[in-house]
């Protein structure tokens, strides 16, 4: 039994806290708050505060690994993502644990085709240059010997922090429209949140995932139409919807931070944004949850829920 440090106690935190425990491993989650699955060790702390670093390598001292699982506030990234990632890097550097980085698409930018690891970091707003910065910054500490690390992406949840449980969820509780960034039919990727943690977990105990990105094992491209009208028809609601206009979007920015940083991310939504995952399923024989199967996931996991604070659902 090995001890495994995560970052995060949210919904990617947790499902991980859930893979490694069902492998008899060791758990601790550090996170602001105290919340975490049973079984796992609990330490309340600001990885972006003022001694994030030294509580998180004492945190991992002996560690097998550490699991960056952390989801600042979406309109926060450029303040609040760079001093989080420092101290995580450099409790790896002190402890030699493993890191496990919890990635997204924002870093490729627009995109024409489907993405590959090898697509290049073209991001052009500021979400997706703070993360091809961490990026950059981990990878260049594994090539200097510093640290092992890798780096998972997933694009937009199911189970997790999802269009679903922000958005569509609170409005249809509420007897309202789910007003949504984009049109019905578009191909879309998704990722289950098991899915994502199945990869880091995979990734730390398997040296060929390290000092590379690897995009998590995901289900056919699929659109936000049909995971609406799935969850609606499996709930037994109207599922009553509106497909917010790109100006639309724009607009309710004015006044509320969280659409407001959906402006940068419009491309996800307005053309195809499909991720292709064949590499990582054809080096370590992992293979996603199935369709029906993470929609009833996120439900069970998100319906009964009161409103999710809003984050972002591709962190």
């Amino acid at each position: 039994m090995g001890l495994h440090v995560i970052a995060g106690s949210g919904p990617i935190g947790s499902a991980v806290a859930a893979a490694l425990l069902e492998r008899g491993e060791q758990v601790t989650i550090v996170t602001r708050g105290v919340s975490g699955p049973e079984g796992t060790q609990r330490i309340a702390g600001d990885l972006g505060g003022k001694g994030g670093a030294e509580l998180l390598t004492e945190a991992a001292a002996g560690a097998t690994a550490i699991y960056n699982c952390v989801n600042p506030a979406y309109h926060r990234w450029a303040t609040d993502w760079p001093p989080i990632a420092d101290a995580l890097l450099l409790a790896a550097e002190r402890t030699g644990a493993v890191l496990a980085v919890t990635g997204n698409l924002y870093g490729y930018g627009p995109v024409s085709a489907p993405m590959t690891e090898s697509t290049p970091a073209g991001a052009l707003g500021t979400k997706g240059k703070v993360r091809n910065t961490m990026t950059d910054n981990a990878f260049a500490a594994h090539r200097a010997g510093r640290v092992r690390t890798f780096e998972a992406r997933g694009s937009d949840y199911l189970g997790g922090s999802s269009m679903l449980s922000m958005i569509a969820f609170p409005a249809w509780r509420a007897g309202k429209r789910a007003l949504l960034p984009g049109p019905a039919g578009v191909p879309h990727t998704f990722t289950d949140v098991r899915d994502m943690a199945a990869m880091l977990v995979t990734g730390v105990f398997d040296e060929r995932a390290h000092g590379r990105i690897w995009h998590v094992p995901s289900g056919e491209p699929t659109t936000l139409g049909t995971v609406i009208r799935a969850a609606a028809d499996r709930l037994g609601v109207p599922g009553n919807v509106l497909h917010l206009p790109r100006w639309a979007v724009y607009a309710a920015g004015v006044t509320d931070p969280f659409v407001r940083e959906l402006r940068e991310t419009q491309h996800q939504f307005r053309g195809p944004f499909v991720m292709d995952s064949t590499a990582a399923q054809q080096t370590f024989g992992l293979r996603p949850h199935g369709f029906d199967d993470s929609i009833g996931f996120d439900i069970a996991r998100n319906w009964a829920a009161s409103p999710a604070a809003r984050s972002t659902a591709g962190a």
